[in-house]
């Protein structure tokens, strides 16, 4: 038996507070109140569990562990507040439970989630018809999972939802009464109950019949936000807010406005459903939303769990160091440089360069082998956090080679996603499977936590909810700030019985902004400024006068927009596109006469966008002009055209490093005990307007940074992204669009393939993924920013295709021949219309070429059978492939399909443009790994006009659709 601290905490850490009549002892509670005898036989029936653990040793065998568990005092408390809150006030309440780390939240989050589902109110009445615990994890947290498992026996009480939004709806329409899910299921939901009903023989509404609902959100700092959380609130409302929208379209007498009630009374609270929210790190929005008056219904705090030492002080051990060096310019000639963009390619010079990373490998590995190894019984571990994929790959090299070149007994594991290009060694790709001797990703926690592996080295992964005690020092080489801060550095704070400290060494952050970054959690988060809804107004005022656009193309545009589901149509993407065309217009034509009118009106945009959002949730705004703007504004703020990004730059033949020294600033703790936390102020309004690009000649940029001394590590993240345009270099429709299109329509082709690579990346970036998807600013400058750097590079590279073309009119025609046997697959290939090419290309070997006619085509690719010609028809997948373009085809495709343009035959589904049960759209999709191996969960066909929506195919079996050619590029 381990016996916990069973403390209350006073004063917001450990200990028990005194009796304020100065009466009894201050564990008193403990026999009054915890022993009490319907306390105790409450803790026997429906707290105290056997939790069992399997996992694996040193040497790699799986060890089955089990301990009774009792709820420590906070644990106690906070479910039985939270469910006798429920019990008095019934659904349609939002609770929020701040608990640091090292609280336990895993097995509160389990005890609560099952007193819901069995709680009944004074009258005997279940309070509650399901509970839906909700995770923004793209993988549902195994931990979380086990938990509630183990706490229930009884069959179909619990339900994971790890498949497909299917699964999700069908749950749901069952009321089972726990179900376990990711928030990013819940769009799709409403499409799968039409679906449902409609293999039912029956006319669905595409809601669910009114339930009260518990929802239980893990991490709500992160899942409370956006559209997807406002999708979950829609599905769950159910009947109720179908109605309500139907009684109030009737008392204006427009039922056609009932979509648009329906929209607005999502965003608030719904009589239906309690809302139980679980953090560490709330924001504001936090606190705001389901807080009471700004504050938690219940708080541990980060200082209570270090006193009980739950959880480590990792700021007690903090060394920082910084770098000075001297940079120099040997080109004969003095260019003038845009200095914000060519500030960040010197920044990124010396981040890479061998030098800077030899010596930093050095300091690493001679503190580890000095220091680290030798701490927690010489079981210690190490995390280096680096800046980016390419400095992760570097610094695998350069840890490898050191150890090596010192016969170290080190060895290290790398982390990064995908595929990475060194510009220094042209054809040579690293992946995170190859640099660690095949260790496959699922395989490398287990790999890192046995006695083989001592430091891990990681590039956006392994920096939040990774548990590794063993895991002692931490080698920073990253900028690091507020939430992001804390949640990477606490990686070190687990407990080992061996181990005493931690360790932190930091390259780059001052301890100030770290210090800061902590204090606001330590004792409790504090909500600050207000958002005052009156300039919410004022900035709708502003954009009204502005003239972009009119009141009759908001109406026009949101009478397509809240349509019934089941009234929709493929037509009304056009139609909700044409209407935001005029406006397009107008903007198009102010960023030509004055761009910096035109960035303050696209700041006003996001900042309605903003304010709106926000307080929609906390005030029930009745006013449906105001919904009907934030959905009009929503899609044009996507479509008005970017501003053109700046040259991106290179120096490595222009610049040398002359001079570098690496030195130790500072060592100590970084005390928390003094000074003020910062309060967390509100949504504010954003957008300055333009900053209007400055050129400086190339030697006096090399002077102004040589005299701050150090890098401007405040651009350490960019060279993330630099990657990526890497990554998107690779795709054939990319390089097809660059070679046909001007670059404003080439930035929208590319802003559809960078966000399918943020989400396939979203469980593995997670901070840099949610601040692109919920950051309009920062998602605008990193898009445009990119868009041009890969279009720069596509229209410049030896195998661009095509030539300049200003009015996206594609040249060259067609050219029938005979095509003999001896010139098939030479110089023609066969043109097939599309649906015979659907059948007739399945089985490449039974085409029947003399059906056909030949055209002579000219490609960078070798020809073959297989290969064919057809012309594609339909505007979804513009600007990359023109209504009517000549495409040529290849069958069957050849390695992966994942991103690839193909021409796919459906079974059960049609495209929604065409009618047609075949077409041509960008593959995606989504696997998971079961008993019988990888199978696919999800298939996503994407459209490249944003103005179309995706075909998605859940729960895909044999036959649903079969993958006939790839789109190699468009010839005519």
């Amino acid at each position: 038996t381990r016996f916990l601290p069973f403390n209350k905490g006073d004063g917001g850490g450990k200990g028990n507070p005194a009796d304020p009549q100065g009466r009894n002892y201050r564990t008193a509670y403990l026999w009054e109140e915890v022993l009490e005898r319907d306390s105790f036989l409450d803790l026997l029936a429906r707290f105290i569990h056997l939790q069992i653990d399997e996992k694996r040793d040193d040497q790699g065998r799986k060890v089955k562990t089990e301990q009774m568990v009792f709820p420590r005092y906070h644990q106690l408390q906070a479910v039985r507040l939270l469910v006798d809150a429920a019990r008095t006030e019934g659904p349609g309440h939002n609770y929020l439970v701040e608990h640091s780390a090292g609280s336990g939240k895993s097995n509160t989050i389990a005890w609560l989630t099952h007193r819901l589902a069995s709680l009944h109110d004074a009258e005997n009445k279940r309070v509650f018809d399901s509970v839906i615990v909700v995770t923004d994890r793209v993988v549902l947290d195994q931990q979380l999972q086990d938990n509630i498992y183990q706490f229930e026996h009884k069959r179909g009480v619990v339900q994971k939802i790890d498949e497909s939004s299917r699964q999700l709806a069908e749950a749901l329409e069952s009321a089972v009464p726990i179900i376990i899910t990711t928030l990013q299921k819940f769009p799709f939901v409403s499409r799968q109950l039409l679906k449902l009903a409609e293999e039912r023989g029956e006319a669905g509404t595409g809601t669910l019949q009114t339930r009260r609902c518990a929802v239980v959100i893990d991490e709500a700092h992160s899942s409370q936000g956006g559209e997807t959380a406002t999708d979950l609130k829609e599905v769950l409302g159910g009947e109720t807010l179908r109605k309500e929208a139907q009684e109030r379209s009737a008392e204006e007498g427009r039922e056609d406005l009932e979509e648009l009630f329906r929209s607005m009374a999502k965003r608030g609270r719904q009589a239906n459903l309690s809302f139980f929210a679980f953090t560490a790190t709330p924001k504001h929005k936090t606190l705001k939303v389901f807080g009471r008056n700004g504050e938690p219904n219940h708080r541990y705090t980060m200082k209570q769990a270090i006193e009980e030492r739950f959880i480590l002080d990792v700021l007690q051990h903090y060394t920082t160091y910084s770098t000075y060096y001297k940079l120099v310019k040997t080109c004969e000639d003095d260019p003038n440089v845009e200095r914000k963009q060519a500030a960040r390619a010197l920044a990124r010079f010396l981040k890479l360069h061998p030098h800077n990373v030899a010596q930093k490998t050095e300091v690493m590995v001679e503190h580890f082998q000095a220091v680290t190894r030798h701490k927690i019984g010489g079981r210690a571990k190490a995390m280096v956090v680096t800046g980016s994929r390419l400095e992760a790959v570097r610094y695998k090299q350069s840890f490898d080679r050191y150890i090596k070149e010192k016969g170290y007994a080190i060895k290290s594991l790398v982390a990064f996603s995908g595929t990475v290009q060194d510009d220094k060694l042209p054809g040579v790709e690293y992946t995170e499977v190859s640099m660690n001797d095949g260790t496959r990703e699922k395989e490398l926690p287990e790999k890192f936590a046995t006695q083989e592996y001592q430091v891990l080295l990681v590039a956006e992964k392994y920096q939040t909810g990774f548990d590794q005690p063993l895991l002692h020092t931490m080698y920073v080489d990253k900028r690091l700030a507020g939430i992001q801060a804390v949640q990477t550095l606490s990686r070190l704070n687990r407990t080992h019985p061996l181990k005493e400290d931690t360790f932190v060494l930091d390259f780059v952050n001052d301890r100030e902004e770290i210090r800061e970054a902590f204090k606001v959690y330590y004792e409790g988060a504090a909500m600050g400024e207000e958002v005052d809804p009156a300039r919410m107004y004022a900035i709708k005022g502003e954009l009204d006068e502005s003239g972009i656009y009119r009141e009759e193309e908001i109406e026009r545009f949101c009478s397509i927009y809240f349509k019934p589901k089941q009234r929709q149509s493929a037509l009304d993407h056009q139609a909700m596109n044409a209407s935001l065309d005029p406006a397009v217009s107008r903007f198009t034509v102010l960023q030509r006469e004055n761009e910096e009118d035109a960035e303050l009106w696209r700041g006003k945009v996001q900042a309605f966008r903003n304010l709106y959002g926000f307080l929609s949730q906390v005030i029930p705004y009745q006013d449906s002009d105001l919904e009907r703007l934030y959905v009009f504004l929503r899609y044009l703020a996507s479509k008005v055209p970017r501003r053109a990004g700046g040259p991106a730059y290179q120096f490595d033949d222009e610049v040398r490093l002359e001079y570098y020294r690496l030195q130790k600033i500072s060592e100590g703790s970084i005390s928390l005990k003094e000074g003020e936390a910062t309060p967390l102020d509100g949504p504010k309004e954003v957008g300055s307007g333009l900053v209007r690009a400055e050129e400086v000649p190339l030697s006096q940029l090399i002077d102004l940074v040589n005299e701050r001394f150090g890098t401007d590590f405040n651009q350490a993240d960019q060279l993330f992204f630099d990657q990526i345009v890497e990554a998107a270099m690779t795709d054939d429709g990319l390089r097809q669009a660059a070679a046909v299109n001007p670059k404003e329509k080439f930035e929208l082709v590319f802003r559809n393939l960078l966000e399918r690579l943020f989400v396939e990346r979203m469980d593995q970036n997670e901070e840099i993924f949610v601040r692109y998807m919920n950051d309009g600013q920062f998602r605008d400058v990193v898009s445009r920013w990119m868009s041009t750097q890969a279009y720069e590079r596509f229209r410049t590279s030896d195998d661009a295709v095509g030539g300049d073309v200003d009015s996206g009119v594609l040249p060259g025609a067609l050219r029938i021949v005979a095509g003999s046997p001896s010139e098939r697959y030479v110089t023609c290939v066969p043109l097939v219309p599309l649906k015979a090419a659907a059948g007739a290309f399945s089985e490449p070997q039974n085409v029947d070429e003399d059906g056909f006619e030949w055209v002579e085509v000219a490609t960078r690719h070798r020809l073959r059978k297989g290969m064919f010609v057809a012309p594609v028809v339909g505007k979804s997948m513009e600007p990359a492939i023109p209504d009517g373009a000549w495409c040529l085809f290849r069958a069957p495709i050849e390695g992966t399909r994942q991103g690839k343009t193909v021409l796919v035959q459906l079974r059960d589904s049609a495209d929604p443009e065409t009618g047609e049960r075949y077409t041509v759209k960008r593959y995606r999709s989504e696997k998971i790994e079961d008993e019988d191996g990888w199978r696919h969960s999800r298939i996503t066909l994407v459209p490249v006009n944003p103005s179309f929506m995706p075909i998605t195919l859940d729960d895909e079996s044999e036959g649903t659709l079969q993958l006939v050619a790839e789109m190699l590029e468009v010839i005519a």
